[in-house]
């Protein structure tokens, strides 16, 4: 989730940031370009009234004309800027350098044109930093009420453009660290946001895998999110509370119809000693019975499972599978079925031993009944990084794709084997003693065909595993 709405947040704060940003990079250009035009509009006030006593016809030895000419050669000099003053009819009066003539187009002639009519230029166009420009400003020179000549400075603008530069990069490094620290914001307003949503994802998977106890603490996000972590604890709580009555009906259900079977089936037992022997009647009513029997200790054992705290202990899971494999060994003999162990040698991992013993004594029973003789039943052992996997697989007639969808369902049972002796509650038993403690149980077809079932418990301490 962070990884989509932490983009958006960025997205939404660079647009900001530039949307702020650009106005004040041209308000700086704008600010340094009306500077220099000011300067230059204070130049050519000044060279306008020492030439306004140069506009008459006198030699070009008036010591005014030539006091107009040395300052602008000085100033033309010492600033680089081309700068004269010119009758109405493009004739310099004075000018520096001596070869600049006033253009013929351009900006130069506008501004001439312009203050030909009394008044000063126009701003000139903005120059920005990526443009070869200059900038020019004419005013016009004033005798008894006429214009009788205009003063043009023609001035490069090298330097404002270096400056608007500079001032634009002081600008960009603003924003940058502006979109630093907006990035660091949204990192942490995002974490605190998501915060309570992990916590509310990590209690429900804690929830759906069996760990009903699983509850989030309401400290931390908006008051919204908290109220929705209240909320989760109090549906977890009832959940809880049904799920234990339910539990709690089963184990007492169970218990209370196990002596009236009982005594039933003994009954039963009498009643067959009245009859000749081998009384088919009585011979199936034997059969339910005990299969009623089964059903009723499997789920007293179901119950009884879901209600117990898992005892996790450091195990070698290797000697632990190694000795159940020995205690069904005599069995799969009898059948013909090779019961066979190989894998790694050791392999250490979190787990409860009396609950991984008798969902590995379910896996393997359901493998030896459904396997024909002269086949095999192959238990693995392998580790990663994660877990230790107990691989069973068999080679029976296996399940299909919409069958493994089911399998470990309580009290379900593949059409094809009805036949089979069971009650449909051993592999459901099996997942709940598993994920007590963190850890999975996972079917797959094995090829050519049969079943193959994966127990993985977690090699650290609370870690939980998914079925997969």
């Amino acid at each position: 989730m962070r990884a989509r709405l932490l983009p958006l947040l960025i997205v939404l704060m660079a647009a900001v940031l530039l949307t702020l940003g650009f106005p004040l990079a041209v308000s700086v250009a704008a600010a340094e370009q009306q500077s220099l035009v000011i300067d230059r509009i204070d130049d050519t006030a000044r060279f306008a009234a020492l030439a306004q006593a140069g506009t008459d016809t006198l030699p070009d030895d008036d010591e005014r004309h030539r006091t107009l000419q040395t300052d602008l050669e000085v100033y033309a000099s010492v600033y680089g800027i081309r700068a004269g003053v010119f009758y109405r009819d493009d004739r310099a009066l004075a000018k520096a350098p001596d070869s600049w003539m006033l253009p013929e187009e351009g900006e130069g002639r506008t501004a001439f044109k312009e203050a030909l009519l009394g008044r000063r230029s126009h701003d000139p166009p903005q120059v920005w930093p990526w443009q070869d420009g200059r900038v020019v400003v004419a005013s016009p020179v004033v005798r008894d009420g006429d214009v009788v000549a205009v003063v043009v400075i023609d001035s490069p603008t090298d330097v404002m453009r270096s400056r608007i530069l500079r001032a634009w990069l002081l600008i960009a490094l603003g924003e940058a660290l502006a979109m630093l620290v907006a990035v660091g914001a949204a990192f942490r307003l995002t974490g605190w946001v998501l915060l309570p949503v992990r916590t509310l994802d990590a209690a429900a998977h804690d929830i759906a895998v069996g760990r009903m106890r699983s509850r989030v603490a309401a400290s931390g996000g908006p008051p919204e999110l908290r109220r929705l972590a209240v909320s989760f604890n109090e549906m977890a709580d009832n959940v809880e509370d049904v799920l234990e009555q339910q539990r709690a009906f089963v184990a007492d259900a169970s218990h209370q119809l196990r002596n009236p079977l009982a005594a039933l089936l003994l009954r039963i037992e009498l009643l067959a000693l009245e009859l000749p022997d081998g009384n088919e009647e009585i011979a199936a009513v034997r059969t339910e019975g005990k299969r009623l029997a089964r059903v009723l200790d499997d789920l007293l054992d179901l119950a009884l499972a879901e209600h117990a705290e898992a005892d996790l202990q450091l195990v070698d899971i290797v000697p632990l599978t190694a000795e159940r494999v020995a205690s069904w060994r005599p069995m799969a003999d009898g059948k013909g079925v090779a019961l066979v162990l190989d894998g790694a040698p050791a392999a250490t991992a979190w787990a409860d031993p009396i609950a991984l013993s008798s969902a590995l004594d379910a896996v393997i029973d359901n493998a030896l009944k459904f396997t024909p003789p002269g086949q095999d039943v192959r238990v693995t052992v392998s580790a990663d990084a994660a877990a230790v996997a107990v691989v069973v697989a068999d080679r029976g007639p296996g399940l299909t794709e919409q069958e493994l969808e089911r399998v470990g369902d309580r009290f379900w049972r593949s059409t094809r084997h009805q036949n089979v002796s069971g009650s449909g509650l051993g592999l459901s038993i099996s997942r709940v003693l598993l994920a007590a403690g963190g850890g999975s149980i996972a079917y797959a077809q094995h090829e050519p065909h049969g079943l193959r079932v994966t127990l993985r418990v977690p090699r650290e301490a609370g870690q939980g595993l998914t079925d997969r």
